[in-house]
């Protein structure tokens, strides 16, 4: 019949010192516990698989038959622990000095993130940085699940207490249509110009910042006339050259989706984007997060935001 039993690793490093110093007090100064201690867990151990593993008389200790074919095993067990152990701790230093950066655009805007990355790598040469593209359904790029430590993204942002950043720039919405469209012909729109038009809307689960792109605060009265839900450039452009609506934009992000067949205009009286660099508060404390903001202050020379607003 196969033993099955749970055996504590401490058991063992006190098996295997014993076994190893063949005298109990020198094995207990090994592994800094009393003797008597040390002699209790043994003779737990022993009940515990139901064999003794030391021949004790006044000659002194000697292993068993059964102590002689535990020692290998023991030895292979702690050492593989030993192993997990420092594997762990290899992946948990790895996690530390690793920065992910969220985003679900390019931030572009004359080479920002090359700007940002040289600064962050001259204060922090052993850190790396990892990219990571989210798509527009999540409007945190990563950062409300934890799949990102900072992130660029656009305000507003929801549950916004829960964030601190920094701007990264302010910058104007602009409209994009077709180069077709009756309103390219004009040089400066309002959204009034803009009412009754079918929209390119964000997924439903960008919350609030689906609505800020819809303009929800500031245009007219009516119906708003959703044309299709968009999620990423691509898409985006895609649907404005099939003439499936029309959508407003950053105009730092105009060069993206501003290629054959579509255009972009001004709308007067509407208030600017803001783009910013955001992390949760909780991690603001942490090193690599701290010098990236720093890194993207310098960068962009803009002073700290704010916890929690604009």
């Amino acid at each position: 019949m196969v033993m099955r039993t749970d055996v504590h690793l401490r058991d063992l490093r006190y098996f295997l010192a014993v076994a190893e110093e063949l005298h109990f007090t020198r094995a207990a100064e090994r592994v800094y516990v009393s003797q008597p201690a040390l002699s209790k867990q043994i003779r737990a151990l022993e009940r515990q698989l139901g064999v003794e593993l030391f021949r004790r008389d006044r000659r002194g200790v000697a292993l068993t038959a059964a102590g002689t074919a535990l020692l290998p095993h023991a030895r292979r067990v702690l050492e593989g622990w030993e192993e997990a152990a420092t594997a762990v701790e290899r992946a948990r230093a790895a996690q530390r000095s690793t920065l992910v950066v969220g985003m679900s655009t390019s931030p572009g805007r004359g080479g920002l993130l090359p700007a940002i990355r040289s600064r962050f790598t001259a204060a922090y040469p052993d850190a790396a940085v990892r990219l990571r593209q989210v798509g527009w359904e999540d409007p945190t790029a990563g950062l409300a699940g934890g799949e990102a430590d900072v992130a660029f993204v656009w305000l507003p942002l929801p549950d916004a207490g829960r964030y601190d950043w920094t701007v990264v720039a302010e910058e104007p919405r602009l409209v994009a249509l077709p180069e077709t469209h009756p309103l390219a012909a004009r040089t400066d729109l309002t959204l009034a110009d803009l009412a009754g038009e079918p929209f390119l809307a964000l997924p439903p689960s960008a919350g609030v910042l689906r609505d800020h792109w819809l303009a929800l605060d500031e245009r007219p009265g009516g119906p708003l006339r959703v044309g299709a839900e968009i999620a990423g450039t691509e898409e985006t452009y895609e649907a404005l050259v099939a003439g499936l609506g029309i959508c407003l934009v950053a105009a730092g992000n105009a060069p993206l989706i501003s290629l054959g067949g579509v255009t972009t205009r001004p709308v007067h009286g509407l208030s600017p984007s803001r783009y910013v660099l955001a992390w949760r508060v909780e991690d603001g404390s942490r090193p690599l997060v701290r010098g990236y903001a720093e890194a993207c202050r310098r960068a962009t020379g803009r002073p700290r935001s704010g916890r929690g607003r604009p």
